[in-house]
């Protein structure tokens, strides 16, 4: 907690209310780390029930991010914190808004999962899962970042999107290729490809919540910037 610089408040009880907020932070992103790992298993083996406990558990993320937004309304109302103070209120509200939507692409993949692949249809699923464990990993490091408020772990997982993007791209060609060669196989196939997309949102998201981490860090705001303007900020390389 040094990095946050959680111990500089006159009033412990703003320690306390930051700290608690920001571990539920931390608890939503493992329940949705918990469901798109479930979603992804789901599909893999046709898991209907595991697909169900997916959709089911999505209510739980919705209240979570009600739940801490309130918070954080009520720290902005009561505390009126001002720099750093305000830019991580700011970045929470923002992350658990990206949390949230990727609970709701896992949501998707968890409807397919409900369908059946036959046997040349699961050659495909094994692309999806390596796109998936990519993703899941994204999350991962980026939650790890977000507790760390680690300026260089969050640039990494920015940097990373690149090859979701790339993997994404030569999946959706493959796909592309199935269909054309099979056309009764094109119903079974958008699904896929479906899944496919919501992962690479979910990577976009992962993207996003690492440029909340450099804005709380750096104090400036580096979406829909150039690479090297955002290498410049994160690692104070020059021209």
């Amino acid at each position: 907690m040094d990095k946050l610089n959680m111990g500089k408040h006159i009033s412990g009880k703003f320690n306390e209310e930051l700290e608690a907020v920001r571990n539920r932070v931390l608890s939503m992103g493992g329940l949705v780390e918990q469901q798109i790992s479930d979603a992804l298993e789901a599909i893999q083996k046709g898991d209907v029930d595991l697909a169900d406990k997916v959709l089911s558990s999505d209510h739980k993320i919705n209240k979570l991010e009600v739940q801490i937004d309130e918070e954080c309304v009520h720290i902005i109302a009561k505390r009126q914190p001002a720099a750093s103070d305000l830019r991580l209120v700011i970045a929470i509200i923002k992350t658990i808004a990206d949390l949230e939507r990727i609970g709701d692409e896992a949501e998707r993949i968890a409807k397919v999962a409900k369908e059946s692949f036959n046997k040349d249809q699961q050659q495909l699923l094994v692309s999806l899962e390596n796109l998936g464990q990519h993703i899941l990993s994204m999350l991962r490091k980026v939650l790890d970042a977000f507790a760390r408020m680690d300026l260089e772990a969050a640039y990494e997982v920015h940097q990373q999107d690149e090859q979701a993007d790339r993997q994404y791209e030569a999946l959706t060609r493959q796909l592309m290729t199935y269909m054309m060669e099979d056309s009764r196989s094109i119903p079974k196939i958008m699904d896929v490809l479906w899944s496919a997309r919501s992962l690479e949102r979910m990577g976009d998201r992962c993207q996003n919540i690492a440029e909340y981490i450099i804005f709380f860090v750096k104090g400036k705001d580096v979406r829909h910037v150039s690479p090297e303007s955002m290498e410049r900020t994160v690692l104070g390389r020059k021209d």
